[in-house]
């Protein structure tokens, strides 16, 4: 079944990539230890490539949607 993402939409970390990528107007690389499997994170912003702009409490990056997993209502 095909996720459907969309700015304003729930997330969670289902898998950490191996770096990640902040979405400040000047990008850093960030260890992915910034985020724990399982953080829930906010969509503000859809990119090319399938990545996403997802704000979590440790701060704004740019994520591939397969990394990511709607959190439904039911689920919070």
């Amino acid at each position: 079944m095909s996720q459907k993402f969309n700015i304003g939409t729930n997330v969670r970390i289902i898998a950490l990539p191996t770096h990640l990528k902040t979405a400040d107007p000047m990008p850093m690389l960030r260890s992915p230890s910034v985020l724990e499997l399982g953080s829930i994170g906010l969509i503000i912003d859809r990119k090319p490539g399938n990545y996403w702009v997802v704000k979590f409490g440790q701060g704004t990056f740019l994520i591939e949607d397969r990394y990511l997993e709607v959190i439904s209502s039911e689920s919070t």
